[in-house]
């Protein structure tokens, strides 16, 4: 054996073993440090993706690690490259690396006893160090906990497991690991980023997330009218915040690319978000009918529910502007085993002039590609007590990823930019995008990523402006 090999084998960045552990795992202990925190304090956080070119000076702050694993590896292989940028910080919380119920529980343990040793090794160097806990299902319990000292100040994040749009919350999950946490380690201070769940108790210094992005990155309070505010609350008792409780406005240093965490990993359970979402659900057996918003009046859409309560299969009465889409034409739906996010088809049922179309509810004399008072009026009458759901606008594109999910689950999309229309519609296991009006725009992709590199007549790329069109229609 070599000297290099020898050296190699036992070298403690190697063997990992050079601390004290706590369980029949060994998890490296966190000693407990005092840093005189109150749920009032003006307390500053900051991601370490932001401090680690060396060049941020807010040294007043605590660096978090609520970020993708990936942007933190580093700190696991080479810790002392970022010994002597992190002391020059008031403290550091423990990597968080994640604990989703998804994993498999040897990958659960391994990053537990990560998130330990990393935080013992700093503190061995002479940094304060927090530990952040994060925790997986009851089956996690053994050990999610260990490497802490009782009465210590911890760290958590709420922010993965809150309701987000269309996904549920996954509260019942949190608290159950949550209350564990406090009865194992009975902490002085829970350092909560994102809103607490009213049931949560303990003494809690609250880190609003939605105030708290990277657009106030550098403010200083009173330095703009901009300054972002993140309110405080004191102590959570009898599942509400407690009135006598001080109410104080500060501002923090949480990042808004932290979707990365503990819970499930592909977020909470699908839930309808508005009633363009509600269509999708309904009676077994049912026909549900909406009126969809569009910038030439709208069309009617109608949504067969299956024996399971969800929707199997939609009809669309207009083309969408689009030479490859008929009126009417259907689509057929999936819906995600995990997610329970219903999932239009990439295919369309097409039904060319002249041929059959089956019977969906509508009798085939009625128009339904242009919504008028008249229309309404005649359906109402020829189908009494049928409820019309009326869509009258539909949501604008937030941030790309909105806009990718949406176009990716299958959806159909006119907007709006700068006075000349666009449609987006699939076809053929394509996404297809054109001018209103002119096909010889027409242009087919085979990713939405590649659609947003579709050039508008305008100049601009799609993905340059997509946040800031006016959405017109669109089915998710």
């Amino acid at each position: 054996m070599t000297e290099e090999n020898y050296n190699y084998r036992t070298s403690p960045m190697f063997l990992r073993n050079q601390f004290k552990g706590e369980g029949k795992w060994n998890i490296p202990v966190i000693s407990k440090v005092d840093l005189g925190l109150t749920p009032f304090d003006d307390q500053r956080l900051i991601g370490f993706d932001k401090i680690k070119t060396g060049k941020d000076e807010h040294y007043e702050r605590i660096v978090h690690f609520f970020l993708y694993d990936y942007k933190f590896e580093d700190i696991w292989t080479k810790p002392d490259k970022y010994i002597d940028m992190l002391k020059k910080y008031k403290a550091v919380l423990s990597p968080d690396y994640s604990m989703y119920i998804e994993m498999n529980p040897v990958m659960q343990l391994y990053n537990t006893f990560r998130n330990r040793w990393v935080g013992a090794y700093l503190a061995e160097k002479g940094i304060k160090v927090i530990p952040t806990v994060s925790w997986g299902l009851e089956n996690t319990f053994d050990f999610c906990f260990n490497g802490i000292e009782k009465g210590s100040t911890v760290a958590v994040s709420t922010y993965m497991v809150s309701e987000h749009g269309s996904h549920k919350d996954q509260k019942e999950f949190f608290l159950k690991g949550y209350n564990e946490m406090l009865k194992r380690i009975e902490p002085e201070l829970v350092i909560c980023y994102n809103t607490p769940f009213p049931e949560m108790e303990g003494n809690i210094l609250f880190v609003d997330y939605d105030l708290s992005s990277w657009q106030h990155y550098g403010d200083d309070i009173g330095k703009s009218a901009n300054t972002v505010f993140v309110e405080k609350f004191g102590a959570i008792t009898n599942n509400s915040i407690s009135e006598n409780s001080k109410k104080k406005q500060i501002y923090g240093f949480v990042m808004p690319e932290c979707f990365k965490g503990m819970g499930s990993a592909y977020g909470g359970k699908w839930q309808p978000k508005n009633e363009l979402a509600e269509r999708f659900l309904g009676k077994p057996g049912e026909i549900k009918r909406t009126s969809m918003p569009g910038k030439k009046g709208g069309y009617i859409a109608e949504t067969k529910i299956g024996e399971d309560g969800r929707a199997v299969k939609e009809r669309h009465y207009t083309t969408h502007d689009r030479t490859n889409h008929t009126n009417p034409h259907d689509h057929i739906f999936s819906w995600d085993p995990i997610t329970g996010k219903p999932n239009p088809q990439h295919q369309i049922i097409n039904y060319p002039e002249g041929s059959d179309v089956p019977e969906f509810k509508f009798r085939k004399d009625i128009d339904m590609s242009y919504i008028s008072e008249e229309l309404l009026k005649e359906l109402e009458k020829k189908y009494p007590g049928e409820k019309i759901n009326i869509i009258t606008s539909c949501d604008n594109f937030d941030t790309i990823s909105d806009f990718k999910w949406c176009i990716n689950g299958g959806a159909e999309v006119e907007f709006c930019w700068k006075d000349i229309d666009y449609t987006i519609t699939w076809f053929n296991g394509k996404v297809g995008i054109c001018q209103v009006g002119h096909n010889e725009t027409d242009r087919e992709y085979d990713t939405v990523d590649e659609l947003l590199t579709y050039k508008l007549a305008t100049g601009e790329t799609l993905k340059e402006v997509i946040t800031q069109v006016e959405v017109t229609s669109r089915t998710l």
